[in-house]
């Protein structure tokens, strides 16, 4: 660069303003393209900048949608797994509300995922406990069905065979003694279905031999009501 100054103009010869105004023009070509290399690298930088962030959008993009059929399909499950729960237990289910419990965040996740949780949830909706034996109050009070119900069909079988009387009329009268017929043999039948209500609610095992216990004591009865009432 010239030792020349623009204060000096006034006072050097026309060589020197001449290297002067040389050198100024080769300043400002340099000035010029360090500007555009400048520009091209912020504008390229900027470019990069924006692929990278479209990439990310398109990226985020795709995980929600994935995200999204994830827990749909953890819904999906979650639900039918509910509707299983509701069906093997009944009305006890109600004590969590009358549809599926709103999801929850456990406290302590770990490593662990929704699909690990459901896996718990089926293994629990599936387990059976095993049955408890009978003891002797429970086969007491499943006599005491077959009991009960002997005496009702009894008195319901005298009281309709009273209703019918011994003539025939040629009306539904003349029907009532087989419908008496039917009640007596009706309430051991119905003895046993609220045995095994009872049973299921109560968790136990009812045998072949319980249920016999409960038909037996049934027709006995009704069978000595009747005889004792008589025909």
């Amino acid at each position: 660069m010239s030792d020349v100054q623009p204060a000096d103009f006034e006072t050097a010869d026309y060589r020197s303003v001449l290297r002067r105004l040389t050198t100024l023009d080769a300043d400002a070509a340099d000035l010029r393209a360090e500007a555009r290399r400048w520009h091209d690298g912020r504008v390229a930088a900027a470019d990069q900048a924006v692929r990278e962030a479209d990439e990310g959008l398109a990226g985020a993009a795709q995980a929600a949608e994935q995200a999204q059929r994830d827990l749909e399909q953890v819904d999906a499950r979650a639900l039918g797994l509910w509707a299983e729960y509701v069906h093997k237990v009944g009305p006890v289910a109600e004590r969590y509300g009358r549809t599926m419990p709103a999801a929850s965040i456990p406290r302590q996740r770990g490593e662990r995922d929704a699909e690990d949780y459901l896996e718990e949830v089926a293994a629990k909706v599936k387990y059976i406990p095993p049955k408890r034996p009978l003891n002797v109050g429970v086969k007491g009070l499943f006599a005491l069905f077959g009991l009960v119900s002997g005496l009702i069909g009894g008195l319901v079988f005298h009281a309709l065979r009273e209703a019918a009387g011994n003539e025939r009329t040629g009306t539904w009268r003349d029907a009532l003694p087989v419908v008496a017929l039917v009640v007596l043999l009706a309430c051991p039948v119905l003895a046993v279905v609220a045995a095994k209500k009872v049973a299921d609610r109560r968790q136990v095992g009812l045998d072949a031999a319980t249920v016999a216990t409960v038909l037996i004591t049934g027709l006995v009865t009704g069978g000595l009501v009747v005889a004792a009432i008589g025909l």
